[in-house]
């Protein structure tokens, strides 16, 4: 997992945070063992703002990936940062319940999607 952490580290470094100066970074693995990163991108209107999860799996799924192994997060103050409920529920379009999660600091645990986001929407929703 320590590579993993790494690689959320290495990516706080490239965040774009201006206006919360809350810098995040995101690693999650393929599995096929590659690893995407990702940032926060924050803009002066806040709704367009991007978040590290989110780029990292839309990099994934841009080169084709569509199954996860694992996700780490991190920030600047490694506070055990989690991903958002946003940022949850487009991994849970991807990911399964025990789709692990690992976030940094002196609060760092692992979660899995299901315990972040114990009652997600899922596809077969929609067959309703």
């Amino acid at each position: 997992m320590d590579d993993l952490m790494d690689a959320a580290r290495e990516a706080v470094e490239a965040s774009y945070a201006p206006y919360s100066e809350y810098r995040v970074g995101a690693a999650i693995e393929t599995a096929d063992g590659t690893v995407y990163t990702g940032c926060n991108i924050e803009n002066a209107n806040y709704s367009n703002s991007l978040h590290a999860e989110e780029v990292a799996i839309g990099s994934a799924v841009r080169d084709g990936h569509r199954e996860f192994v694992r996700l780490a997060v991190s920030s600047d103050k490694r506070d055990g940062v989690t991903p958002c409920g946003m940022c949850r529920q487009t991994l849970a379009e991807f990911c399964d319940d025990d789709f692990p999660i690992y976030t940094d600091g002196e609060d760092a645990a692992e979660y899995t999607l299901g315990e972040l986001l114990p009652t997600t929407i899922t596809p077969g929703h929609l067959d309703r």
